[in-house]
């Protein structure tokens, strides 16, 4: 089975959950109320929500980037990765 990458970002609003899917105008998103960072139970349930499951033995991996490329005076982005698969059965 083929993995894909879902990642989760937030400027420190809302986070959004999405599976990268090349060649698509459309990727599957769930998005998480503003506040902490969603917990790893909360992200499994929100790729189960969209057909997905972290592939086994992947970890998540956190950067940080800044709003503007290049300009560390603007607001950070985090932004964390994980590789995925679909949930046998599953239609995403």
């Amino acid at each position: 089975m083929s993995t894909l990458t879902a990642q989760m970002a937030s400027d420190g609003g809302t986070w959004r959950l999405y599976v990268v899917l090349y060649g698509e105008s459309e990727w599957p998103t769930v998005q998480f109320e503003c506040g902490p960072v969603p917990t790893g139970a909360e992200r499994r349930e929100a790729l189960a929500r969209l057909g997905y499951e972290v592939a086994p033995g992947a970890e998540w991996a956190w950067i940080e980037d800044s709003q503007k490329p290049f300009d560390d005076s603007t607001p950070v982005v985090l932004i964390a990765a994980v590789a995925v698969r679909e949930q046998e059965g599953a239609t995403a």
